[in-house]
């Protein structure tokens, strides 16, 4: 008797759930959509219908890969972050909806601005975001070729006019020539790498993940390198780590004004922005 749509969907759900996957029925509708190359309507309006061999192989292999870790979106390949689908792989980080407020915050703060950075952007998941919402001239840079190559991929596919650099934070531009910098960068203390969900820890790219001994180092670079990139009068909106608000508003006491701090829907400070005095 062939299996059908109902059926692995079920049998999917118990496996997670067996597995302790956080949201099995989600996972299992998500991952069973995948291997059919369907919308989750599709499941519930022909339930009966049976599988093709091709399918439940599909689905039973990444039923496997979510079994043994892989995030769910390395197994589709694909995230959605403003409300557009964003294609992701082990070389960039999975973009968060928390990042989302980065976008809101500069666009409360900074909507004129002409000329914009996305620094270390990994997916283009910002910078693609921002250079649609506002078309702007926008820019990223990431330190990683390989990030880069899905940046590029993404703002093809989403119709977004960016320019994408391989360096080290903003090394590559010259002094007072944006308006505003966006940046999402590494912010977990090397120290933690034990904790994190093995999601987290084994699948995504540690250049993305870790930003020093105590986490804020990257700041440190990052605060110096936006001071020199923006204009007067220039806005930096950056997320931050759950425990490095004090340290990076002291980062930001001079040469800084209208310092503001925004807090993500679980109450974390997630977003600080701040503008350059010159």
């Amino acid at each position: 008797m062939c299996l059908t749509v109902k059926a692995a969907l079920d049998q999917g759900t118990l496996l997670l759930e067996k597995g302790s996957v956080a949201a099995p029925k989600l996972t299992a509708e998500v991952l069973l959509c995948h291997a059919l190359g369907r919308e989750k309507p599709y499941l519930y309006a022909h339930p009966e219908e049976p599988l093709t061999e091709l399918a439940w192989i599909h689905f039973g292999r990444y039923l496997h890969q979510r079994l043994n870790g892989k995030p769910t979106q390395y197994i589709t390949r694909t995230q959605e972050f403003y409300g557009r689908p964003f294609a992701v792989n082990p070389d960039v980080l999975i973009p968060r909806p928390e990042t989302e407020h980065v976008v809101e915050v500069a666009l409360e703060r900074a909507r004129e601005s002409k000329r914009a950075l996305d620094i270390g952007c990994g997916s283009g998941a910002i910078g693609v975001t921002w250079q649609l919402e506002t078309d702007s001239e926008t820019w990223a840079s990431d330190i990683s070729a390989d990030a880069l190559a899905v940046a590029r991929r993404n703002a093809l596919a989403l119709g977004a006019k960016i320019g994408l650099v391989n360096c080290d934070l903003g090394s590559a531009f010259g002094t007072a020539c944006f308006d505003l910098v966006l940046s999402n960068p590494p912010y977990i203390p090397d120290s933690e790498s034990s904790v994190l969900q093995r999601e987290v820890r084994d699948f995504e790219p540690p250049v993305a993940l870790f930003g020093g001994p105590t986490g804020v180092e990257i700041y440190q670079r990052l605060i110096s390198d936006a001071s020199r990139v923006l204009r007067p009068g220039g806005w930096l909106v950056i997320e931050i780590g759950y425990r490095a608000q004090d340290c990076i508003l002291a980062l930001l006491a001079h040469n800084w004004s209208e310092q503001g701090v925004t807090h993500d829907l679980a109450g974390w400070p997630r977003v600080i922005s701040a503008q350059c005095i010159g």
